[in-house]
């Protein structure tokens, strides 16, 4: 097996590495491969004995047509002709196990490589998915993966049985007649030079095929959301959009096309190559045989074994640009598991205290990340990321908040509060400073331990095309439908449960689109409530709702909140004016603290935002 991974190796630095493809991908690929090396072993054992049944074929009939010519007894001829049926019979059964030994280990290297690449994605920052085109990452997962597939199902099983085939064939032919095959072996380097040739040109179609795939992913992916749908709806853009669309096909299929011309003209031109040299056999040992220097039988085995000397010549000359294809489906999928992921969980977990956890920002200083770190430009889809440095947007952040007590954070849009609210859950760590939630800091929690303690409510909260049911249990996995339905009342959504066509098993849709804005924001608050977090994190979880719908929201988040320690972001300054400490952010740090009455007598910045906005409204005032 290890000879047989040496084999592809050779094939590769043969036809000469692509620039862009690591010099150690290879030995990663056969690493990777390892994990199946049982079933491999069993694969190419069977491949090795497909390839000397192909070559014992031909020299079995030869000896047929000795028996003839000779005037052997009939008996001779039945034997031999029920050898090459026994042989061919033998050879279909190796084909068939070979087959499924071949689905085996490729679908088996498809879970492997796809579960690797998902998972290795999931441990990603938050910034690398707000850069990344969703469409270019399935394409990784999707496109790039099968093309690995293929370098073991096929390639890997080519290799080897054309080079044992190849091997026996030129040693029984010089056997036989050594003046034919050498005039059969003249024509050799004309098989050499196209695939040299080709090789590179085909692997760099291949690239550029990828790429253009994923980016016509990428859009599909984009258009057919509910959220992308209704923007082209809504700026009556379907026609642009379809002649985008077309474009983007159009220069896929253009890709094809070359690609399936050069491929053609490649195997063309060895087929005449390998015609050519039938040619020469059939001339040369023909007039061997008329002179009797050879007989007939010789000659007939050595046409036949011709066919088995220059078919696994062309399917090797082939199988470097398989080679070449394949490791460019390698590279795309190891440039994605390449990506470090910026956030670690630490080696020895501190443990979270029980009860209430108050939280503290101390003395934090922030930039995002830039691109380079948490990105690729081919996922991306430009030619070069844009990684200019980050400007710092927090500086020497302060702030605390007793458990069970609730913090608000209110200031102009921009001003970094939302930066503050992904700090806390460690959707990012601080370049200087420290978060504590219970006293510890957040980078020496285990994740799943965080991840317990702190839930977070968005202004545009999440819910997967799935059943009501099962958006409920992510949160609590093992909760029943009697805790579903309680914590569905809780948030107020129990009036509409009762009106679901199939009650909890109601599929919401797409981003929750088949509920209202405030039932799907009731119902991630019915998710919060589930996971029963210490510490509640709200966002603007109220920022797109008109009136009603906020009543209904703020009823749910009073249910919620309560015994918990709460940090809420908010415009609305009527939300938060029972918060036990106000936190004015501005410009990346914290100008004010204090209670609303505090905040107001000083006459500062929360002053003024506050009469700004209930100016047009006395009795608020």
């Amino acid at each position: 097996m290890d000879g047989a991974w040496s084999l592809m190796m050779s094939a590769a630095r043969a036809e000469g590495l692509p620039r862009s493809v690591p010099r150690g991908t290879l030995p990663r690929i056969w690493r990777f491969a390892r994990r199946h090396h049982r079933m491999l072993a069993v694969f190419l054992t069977l491949a090795t004995a497909s390839a000397v049944i192909g070559v014992a074929t031909p020299v079995l009939a030869g000896q047929v047509v000795r028996a003839i010519t000779g005037s052997s007894a009939p008996s001779v001829v039945v034997v031999l002709a029920l050898v090459i049926a026994g042989l061919a019979v033998v050879d279909a059964g190796v084909t068939l196990v070979e087959r499924w030994l071949s689905s085996r280990i490729g679908e088996g290297l498809i879970y492997d490589l796809r579960l690797a690449v998902f998972s290795h994605v999931q441990r990603m920052p938050l910034a690398f998915f707000t850069r990344t085109r969703t469409g270019s990452l399935v394409s990784r997962l999707n496109n790039d993966v099968i093309g690995a597939q293929r370098a073991f199902t096929s390639t890997l099983s080519g290799l080897v049985t054309n080079a044992i085939q190849l091997v026996l064939a030129v040693v029984v032919m010089l056997a036989l007649a050594w003046q034919v095959t050498l005039l059969a072996l003249v024509l050799l380097p004309v098989f050499l030079l196209p695939a040299r040739r080709m090789g590179r040109r085909i692997a760099a179609l291949q690239r550029e095929s990828a790429d253009l795939n994923a980016a016509m992913t990428g859009q599909m992916t984009e258009r057919f959301s509910a959220g992308g749908a209704t923007l082209v709806k809504l700026f009556g853009r379907p026609e642009a959009e379809a002649d985008e669309f077309g474009e983007r096909a159009d220069r896929v299929r253009a890709v094809g096309v070359r690609t399936a011309m050069v491929n053609r003209v490649f195997l063309t031109c060895l087929t005449l190559v390998s015609a050519l040299a039938s040619a020469l056999v059939y001339g040369l040992g023909g007039w061997l045989a008329v002179t009797g220097s050879l007989d007939a039988g010789t000659v007939v085995s050595l046409a036949l074994l011709l066919t088995r000397l220059y078919t696994p010549l062309t399917s090797l000359a082939n199988a470097r640009v398989d080679v070449m294809s394949a490791l460019v489906s390698f590279e795309r999928v190891f440039e994605v598991l390449d990506l470090q992921p910026a956030l670690t969980e630490p080696a020895h977990p501190a443990p979270l205290p029980d009860g209430p956890l108050g939280v503290r920002v101390h003395d934090v200083h922030f930039t995002y990340p830039s691109a380079s770190a948490v990105s690729l430009a081919s996922l991306e889809e430009v030619t070069r990321l844009d990684d200019r440095a980050g400007h710092e947007v927090l500086h020497g952040v302060d702030l605390a908040v007793a458990p069970g007590r609730m913090l608000a954070l209110v200031g102009p849009s921009g001003a970094g509060k939302s930066t503050i609210a992904s700090l806390l859950p460690r959707l990012y760590d601080v370049d200087s400073g420290v978060i504590e939630i219970g006293g510890v800091d957040v980078r020496e929690l285990s994740f799943a331990d965080l991840r317990g303690a702190v839930g977070v409510v968005t202004q545009d909260g999440h819910l997967f095309h799935d059943t009501v049911r099962a958006n409920l249990l992510y949160a609590a996995p093992d909760a029943t439908d009697v805790q579903l339905r309680e914590a569905m009342v809780r948030a107020r959504l129990g009036e509409l449960l009762d009106e679901l066509p199939a009650g909890l098993d109601t599929v919401v849709g797409e981003r929750g689109h088949r509920l209202s804005g405030g039932e799907r924001q009731r119902l991630t608050i019915a998710r919060l409530l589930l996971a029963s977090p210490r510490v509640v994190i709200l966002d603007e979880a109220t920022a797109h709702l008109d009136s009603e719908s906020e009543q209904a929201v703020q009823e749910a988040l009073s249910e919620a909140l309560v015994g918990r320690t709460a940090v809420v972001i908010a415009h609305r300054l009527s939300t938060v004016r029972s918060a036990d400490v106000i936190a004015v952010v501005e410009h990346g740090r914290v100008v004010e603290q204090g209670t609303h009455d505090e905040l107001l007598r000083r006459r500062g910045r929360y002053a003024d935002l506050y009469h700004t906005q209930f100016a047009s409204s006395p009795s608020a005032a």
